[in-house]
């Protein structure tokens, strides 16, 4: 087959594929710019509830923390706890789901009596538009329909990026106005396609890394793949597997002892940490699941702890900087995925990028349109016969 019959062929395809996902696209696109900044501007919106006057006194354990809290039964179960070593930062608290499946809001909390300061703001909504962004806010979340159609939307922008690119593979591709400049003069046809071929080429890159590391939030099979590429080794033990299986019958009926459990992160960790989160057991299980950071950014930067709650024994230790490079990298997956891998003007750059999704939506079903008029045929040319002394 010659190349003038494949790009009529690959037109076709980047046209109707276009067409079925523009709207999923560009409502990713616009959640996910959203989020772009998500932690800096919930810690603007709390900025004063969120902080504490320091005190000479020790902060309370976990364990006090949460029988404070339990004491009320409004408040339902603690379901994680996130700590600071900033004396002046408050302790945030996540509930367990209620009975109709929902979430109650986190509250912060001083860290020094237990006082519940209040609901952060911007909680709920940044958690619905993250379930629109992943899940359409169909009925299911991740184990529903909108995981599949919205992994489908994204293997689908990758076809498009390929097709795209090779469609406006220009005579003189060493010309770089041909490639990054566009022609703003034109209007009507032509500036649509100089938007859509030119704005689509600058954020070609970008788009391409965003849909590579979305899939793993989509696939298994993609993430046990790129495993199996960056870590192998890592494929004999997953994260989690130990603690999941860790807690026989006889354990689960124990209560949980948060007391021991501080005592192992202080012997594992000591005072090497800007944030920690406990995670406690969902259902009748006694492995706690323990996150600490080295700064106060909540990245891939992590060090991860499974303790049994019952006894405090550790279970499985996961330090980021025993990682290897491809454990790093799959590590920070939703770093790169939203680009804060590279620091805030990583994170503008793929926020922007993300905000222009609708652009391609709306340029390309125009140039559709368009073209389906350009192919219309032309009505046959009628023969006028004038009156005579016309």
């Amino acid at each position: 087959m010659t190349p003038i019959r494949i790009k009529p062929a690959l037109l076709q395809i980047h046209s109707i594929l276009g067409l079925v996902a523009a709207l999923i696209l560009s409502l990713m696109g616009l959640t996910g710019a959203i989020m772009g900044f998500e932690d800096e501007i919930q810690a603007a919106l709390n900025s004063s509830l969120a902080h504490v006057a320091p005190r000479t006194e020790a902060p309370l354990t976990p364990a006090e923390l949460v029988a404070r809290l339990q004491a009320d039964p409004e408040l339902g179960k603690v379901a994680a706890i996130t700590l600071s070593r900033d004396p002046s930062a408050a302790a945030r608290i996540r509930f367990a789901r209620n009975g109709d499946g929902g979430r109650p809001s986190s509250l912060l909390v001083d860290p020094y009596d237990g006082r519940v300061l209040g609901e952060p703001s911007g909680e709920s909504f940044f958690t619905t538009v993250r379930h629109l962004h992943r899940w359409l806010l169909l009925p299911g979340d991740g184990n529903g329909a909108g995981r599949q159609i919205t992994g489908a939307a994204v293997l689908g922008l990758v076809v498009l990026l390929i097709t795209g690119i090779v469609l406006r593979w220009p005579k003189r591709a060493s010309s770089a106005n041909a490639w990054l400049k566009p022609q703003l003069g034109l209007s009507g046809r032509g500036l649509h396609r100089s938007l859509h071929s030119v704005v689509g080429t600058w954020v070609l890159p970008v788009y391409l890394v965003i849909a590579l590391t979305g899939l793993t939030y989509s696939y298994a099979w993609y993430k046990d793949g790129l495993t199996w590429l960056l870590a192998p080794a890592s494929q004999t033990q997953m994260p989690g597997k130990a603690a999941r299986g860790g807690a026989s019958p006889a354990a689960e009926a124990k209560p949980l002892a948060l007391d021991l459990v501080w005592a192992t992160l202080r012997e594992q960790v000591g005072d090497r940490f800007a944030v920690m989160q406990l995670t406690l057991p969902a259902g009748g299980g006694t492995g706690l699941r323990v996150r600490t950071w080295p700064s106060e950014q909540n990245d891939g930067r992590r060090d991860e702890f499974r303790i049994d709650g019952a006894t405090g024994r550790l279970i499985s230790a996961e330090r980021y900087a025993d990682k290897t490079t491809g454990e790093r990298v799959l590590a920070r997956i939703l770093d790169i995925h939203r680009g804060s891998i590279l620091g805030w003007p990583g994170q503008l750059l793929f926020m922007l990028a993300a905000a222009l999704m609708p652009l391609f939506a709306v340029t390309g079903v125009l140039l559709y349109v368009s073209r389906r008029k350009l192919r219309r045929p032309m009505p046959p040319l009628t023969t006028v016969h004038l009156v005579p002394g016309e």
